[in-house]
């Protein structure tokens, strides 16, 4: 075993799982916390884009003298005089969403794309000028949707060289065994395409210095990636590139990489020669902004009448852009949730009019789950069975794709504690059968699972001449609690307050971090964090050994100083032992990047080649959850209520209760907006989003959002990471959404399988 993956077990009484306040709570609601939009360089400009009002075909007449001839205005930029840009790395293998270069050519992919930039003094003046650019376009046929006339699908053997990306499966003989089951189902689930719509707007400003290195402040869950994708658009080494993003509002995926959007800022600064800042429109965040894609998934399941699955077919259509690949793995449940032995998992995907999506929190997952576990509850009813006894029917006890047993399961014991906590035995199995005055109640659950991803990172620990601590990491907070866990983390090795340690986040020139996506930025980064201070501490302690001639072994740190550990309260304090000591910092530097040469680490800065997979290792490291839900459901009026959810989750090691908590509850939130309420609306005729705004784009408020009890029903994982903790972040959204439309299904006895759940579906 190397010191990279050797376990960590906190000491009593450590900060590590202790709940504690989120440190940058104060700062945030006082407005002291600076978003990257409020740094405003010297000088800085205003840019506004100019979109697309066609879905397809070409640019023809630009007429910009009219923008050009108002007041503060800079720059126009369209596609005639703008600067070359290079293709970047494309996600997974970058950290880019979308290949489209912006103002590169005229072409017209979708409604809202990008025809031209306008910068000026003020930003109401550019939005001004901004509407007095006139484009003339050659319109071209288009395809608005997945289920639009002329839509066309392909799979895999049409993807060319990218084919091994698109994760086709199958074990056994699926199709032999359905035609042989007792028992079959064949069922269709459909989602629309779903928007981020993260509180902080996309933005960018872009300056470039004096020797010719960019410097970008831009919201961003990865500061590595964001860096690599400006280096490769404007040809610049990574060391050329500066990101700045110290916090981020909001993210849920759209933030791991950066959109075209981003280039036209730092190509209108290096025009002018002056800092330029743009940030998008909320209705812009609908068509520049990748989103989850619409998805059809049809599931068929085969099983003995005692409920036993003997096959399980999972085929997978969603959308993607005329320009790119991108897939929604939907069936990565479906292959190893539960022990079926012939499944077959297949993926296909549709070319329409429209911006290229990406991943959205808990990329495929969310929809997955939703589509497998209303399947499964479909089984239940048909066969009689309650549903939690059906799954317990088809537990894996061990990994059935690779084999493994999993690295660690308390998905029984989730189950178990969520039904006693809900009053699952309670529930008449009958639909329609529960009422409260003219309510139908419904009472329904779901199980879900997220993969335990680990990616190298590098920190830094410092103890300063003033005796205090600070860890510096290149990691983004996007309002998980990364400055909280890692003070956390500190505080266990130093023994001293969380609140004392500093933390420094969000910088590219600061040591190299994984993405704060995919529920991979704690695991992987925390237990470097302990590696560099517990390094920081034992040369404080080798120092305090030579100026007291003692023996290192007998000294140890806590709260704030060096002292004999058989004489607590004594000893030096840190800034003593600093400042006799002849030194102005000590300081510990580690990374996992072990065995890794240094032109890999080159060669893969800022995109997800050196992850670790859940199955790298003896063990498969998975995540696991139980939802129950309740619903009402107005008799009369057919309206749907949200009564209570509890979650019950095996995520390992809890690192700190209070942010755990706080994400789960988050992610149930999102996941009742993604099961009853949003979906983004295309107009056929014209090919463009109907609803871009927060008005008609419908999301769960305060009074949509009932009791949410969240259990923690995990144990620490050592073959997780040495930490013992496994992904928090998406796990909220797998199950939730599932959990609802099974309790509709219970409530009403009517089951809608094309979200979100309306009640003029149940009609």
């Amino acid at each position: 075993m190397s010191i990279d993956d050797r376990p960590i077990e906190p000491a009593p009484g450590s900060p590590i799982g202790r709940p504690t306040s989120r440190r940058d709570a104060r700062d945030k609601v006082t407005g002291a916390a600076r978003y990257v939009a409020e740094f405003r360089p010297e000088g800085m400009l205003h840019a506004v884009l100019v979109t697309s009002t066609v879905p397809a075909g070409t640019i023809g007449a630009v007429d910009t003298t009219r923008a050009e001839a108002m007041p503060g205005v800079r720059l126009v930029l369209t596609h005639h005089n703008s600067a070359a840009l290079a293709p970047p790395p494309l996600y997974p293998f970058g950290a880019a969403f979308q290949s489209l270069l912006p103002l590169q050519d005229d072409k017209i992919r979708f409604s809202g794309q990008a025809v031209g930039l306008v910068v000026a003094d003020t930003v109401e003046q550019a939005t001004d000028a901004a509407a007095r650019v006139r484009v003339d376009y050659h319109t071209a046929a288009f395809v608005p949707g997945a289920s639009a006339p002329g839509a066309t699908s392909y799979g895999a053997e049409d993807c060319g060289q990218i084919a091994e990306a698109v994760p086709n499966y199958a074990r056994g003989d699926a199709e032999a065994a359905l035609a042989e089951a007792p028992v079959t189902l064949d069922l269709t689930y459909t989602t629309p395409r779903h928007y981020h719509c993260a509180m902080e707007l996309h933005s960018t400003t872009a300056r470039w210095e004096d020797d010719g290195t960019l410097t970008v402040w831009e919201p961003t869950q990865w500061t590595a990636g964001t860096q690599t994708v400006f280096a490769a658009w404007f040809k610049l080494s990574l060391e050329q590139v500066h990101v700045i993003s110290p916090y981020v509002g909001g993210g849920f995926g759209s933030k791991c990489g950066s959109h075209p959007h981003a280039a036209l800022a730092a190509m209108a600064a290096r025009e002018l020669g002056a800092p330029v800042q743009l940030v998008l429109t909320r209705p812009q965040h609908f068509t520049c902004v990748s989103p989850r894609p619409a998805t059809s998934n049809r599931v068929r399941l085969g099983a003995e009448r005692d409920g036993k699955l003997t096959a399980l077919t999972y085929d997978s259509v969603n959308e993607v852009s005329t320009d790119n690949l991108y897939v929604e793995p939907s069936g990565g449940l479906a292959t190893l949730y539960y022990d079926v032995p012939h499944v077959r998992v297949d993926y296909r995907f549709v070319p329409v009019n429209a911006v290229s999506p990406a991943s959205m929190r808990a990329p495929g997952e969310a929809v997955g789950s939703f589509a497998l576990e209303s399947a499964m509850d479909e089984l239940a009813a048909a066969l009689g069975l309650d549903p939690i006894e059906l799954r317990l029917r088809n537990y894996t006890e061990h990994d059935p794709v690779t084999g493994k047993p999993w690295s660690g399961k308390n998905l029984r014991r989730a189950y178990e504690a969520g039904a006693r906590a809900f009053g699952w035995h309670d529930r008449d199995p009958r639909p329609g059968s529960m009422r409260r005055g003219s309510e139908l109640i419904g009472w329904g659950m779901a199980g879900g699972s997220f993969p335990t991803y680990v990616h190298p990172c590098a920190a830094t620990v410092r103890v300063q001449a003033d005796g205090g601590v600070e860890v510096v990491s290149g990691g983004s907070d996007l309002g998980t609690g990364t400055y909280t866990l890692l003070a956390q983390t500190v505080a266990d090795v130093f023994g001293v307050d969380t609140d004392t340690v500093r933390v420094r986040l969000g910088d590219s020139t600061y040591p190299y971090a994984a993405c704060s996506g995919g529920s991979m930025l704690a695991g992987s980064l925390t237990p470097v964090v302990h590696q560099a201070a517990t390094l920081a501490r034992d040369e404080l302690l080798t120092l305090a050994a030579a100026l007291t001639g003692t023996d290192a072994g007998d000294l140890e740190v806590s709260g704030g100083r060096v002292q004999q550990t058989a004489q607590p309260g004594t000893g030096l304090s840190l800034a003593e032992v600093l400042g006799r000591s002849g030194r102005t910092v000590v300081e510990g530097a580690y990374d996992t990047f072990t065995g890794v040469s240094a032109e890999d680490q080159a060669k893969f800065h800022g995109t997800l080649g050196l992850i670790r997979l859940p199955t790298a290792g003896p063990y498969s490291v998975y995540s696991w959850s139980a939802v129950f839900a309740e619903v009402a459901v107005d008799e009369d009026l057919g309206t749907i209520r949200l009564k209570r959810l509890v979650g019950a989750y095996d995520c390992g090691r809890v690192l700190n209760p209070t942010t755990a908590r706080s994400q789960l509850m988050g992610a149930m939130v999102m996941a009742t907006g993604a099961a009853l309420l949003e979906a983004g609306v295309v107009d056929p005729g014209l090919g463009r989003l109907a609803n871009p705004n927060l008005a008609e784009y419908m999301l769960p408020v305060n009074a949509d959002i009932p009791d949410i009890e969240v259990l923690f029903v995990g144990e620490p994982d050592p073959h997780a990471n040495p930490l013992g903790a496994r992904g928090i972040g998406e796990m909220g959204m797998t199950a939730t959404i599932a959990a609802i439309a099974n309790a509709v299904h219970h409530a009403t006895g009517k089951r809608v399988r094309d979200l979100p759940i309306l009640m003029e579906k149940m009609l």
